[in-house]
């Protein structure tokens, strides 16, 4: 299945596809995200996972796929641009996704940059679950609204930008059938599509970008994939959340990856 898909920067730039996170269209990778890639010279890949934005949709609780497609999706998405690898940038859900492409499709992948996840290897055990405080939010009757509250309390102390959010949030709205479709990821993430060995990535640019205060991922999560990668770099963001980088800590963390991924 082709996911919709947006292409970014000129089509002769290095290649960078952003895999997004349980819920997430691609309109959580705002300008304020794939600006600085653009400007970098990258050719930015951004697309609706199933149940969101454009995609096909499925009854809330009825997911028809599995966590296998969601990673076929993201290899379509490089199949029907024609390009042969590309960078893999994956946040939350979408860094697992981005392991699993690169462990099974190690010629499609330049390298790797996971955010807020954890690894999928299943023998790296003991890390902590998500901080027993963070329980969902009321329902709102404004959509817009719902999202916003729903991400207040992933955020680290301090870097929620809410009008940010906010705006990302109206986009979703707009352009999705149905939003509570997309809790159907957390029905099929972290299905296995083979072998995890994360040891396999040895050799692989690899940078684990963690916040200091993620409450659903805790830091240890970070560390662990980043010991599990052979030569994976660790970047820890002081307070940051279950998030994406904010505005102002995502353009050191952009200049790392390009120094990592593309020197």
């Amino acid at each position: 299945m082709l996911p919709p898909v947006e292409s970014l920067g000129p089509d002769d730039g290095w290649p960078v596809l952003l895999i997004g996170g349980a819920t997430w269209s691609r309109d959580w990778w705002d300008e304020i995200a794939t600006g600085p890639l653009v400007a970098a010279g990258a050719r930015v890949l951004r697309y609706d996972h199933r149940d969101t934005g454009e995609a096909e949709h499925w009854p809330p609780g009825a997911p028809g796929y599995t966590g296998a497609d969601l990673t076929a999706d993201a290899l379509a998405v490089l199949d029907h641009l024609g390009i042969g690898a590309a960078h893999l940038v994956g946040l939350s859900m979408g860094g697992g996704i981005a392991q699993e492409l690169a462990l099974h499709h190690p010629d499609r992948v330049t390298g790797l940059t996971l955010i807020a996840t954890t690894p999928i290897d299943p023998r790296v055990t003991g890390i902590p679950g998500p901080d027993p405080s963070l329980a969902p939010g009321p329902e709102l009757h404004d959509p817009v609204e719902s999202i916003v509250e729903a991400e207040r309390p992933c955020a680290g102390p301090g870097r929620f930008e809410e009008a940010r959010v906010r705006a990302i949030a109206e986009r979703v709205v707009a352009r999705t059938h149905d939003l509570a479709c997309a809790t159907n990821h957390f029905l099929v993430a972290g299905d296995a599509a083979g072998p995890a060995d994360l040891a396999a990535l040895a050799g692989l640019p690899v940078t684990v970008v963690h916040g200091s205060a993620d409450p659903v991922f805790p830091l240890p999560h970070g560390r662990a994939l980043a010991d599990a990668v052979p030569g994976a770099e660790l970047v820890v963001v002081e307070g940051m959340g279950h998030q994406l980088p904010p505005e102002r800590d995502w353009g050191p963390v952009v200049g790392t990856v390009l120094s990592r991924a593309w020197r």
